[in-house]
């Protein structure tokens, strides 16, 4: 599997935890610079899988410029390491952010920032934040822990539950639907009808076949 680095993304976190879901070695985890990297690695043969965030940038260009040669094989939902803002505490007025753009630009109100900055992960920002290249960053939680007197936390965001996408070669089915049982709706379909709301109404033919995701 190559996933999207340096050591510490909340893309290694994931990628390590659905490895372990799945009872399948973490030793072969490959950690790119970008998404770009990755989909040549699978392309190559030299990884079987890529793993990338629904909400990362690169995302819609991932499967949309290369929807002929890899596809959508698998989904999940997790969280991650809570985000928060941290700020420097030498900084009074902090002037300018630096965050993963847009992934989490709607997580806060960013408009106290004069300046925004793009980052492709969240330890390239926090790098930027620690070298005082810029004032404040939206990055982990927890690493306002590890430089006590250093940073301040501005504002708790918290751990989004996103979505997930795993890529390879080759399609995973032949059309339709590709979905899974255990997932949110289907424990909202089973508590409406034991509530009575689905009473009286005979469940849809089977069409759709259960991933390994969810």
């Amino acid at each position: 599997m190559a996933t999207l680095g340096p050591a510490g993304t909340n893309h290694e976190l994931v990628a390590r935890r659905y490895l372990d879901f799945h009872g399948a070695a973490t030793s072969g985890l490959r950690l790119v610079g970008a998404f770009r990297e990755a989909v040549a690695l699978l392309k190559s043969g030299e990884v079987d899988v890529v793993l990338q965030c629904a909400v990362h940038p690169d995302a819609p260009h991932t499967l949309g410029a290369n929807f002929r040669d890899i596809f959508a094989i698998d989904c999940f939902i997790s969280d991650s390491r809570p985000l928060a803002i941290l700020t420097r505490t030498d900084v009074a007025e902090p002037q300018s952010i630096g965050l993963v753009m847009p992934a989490t630009e709607s997580y806060a109100d960013l408009r106290r920032w004069k300046t925004k900055h793009s980052y492709t992960s969240i330890p390239l920002a926090f790098a930027d934040l620690l070298a005082g290249r810029i004032d404040s960053a939206l990055v982990y939680r927890d690493q306002a822990d590890a430089h006590p007197g250093l940073l301040r936390v501005d504002e708790e965001i918290g751990s989004p539950d996103d979505v997930w996408i795993v890529y390879g070669r080759e399609r995973a089915h032949g059309g339709g639907l590709l979905a899974a049982r255990g997932g949110g709706f289907a424990r909202l379909l089973r508590a409406r009808r034991g509530s009575g709301a689905e009473a009286g109404r005979s469940p849809p033919p089977r069409q759709s076949q259960r991933s390994s995701g969810l």
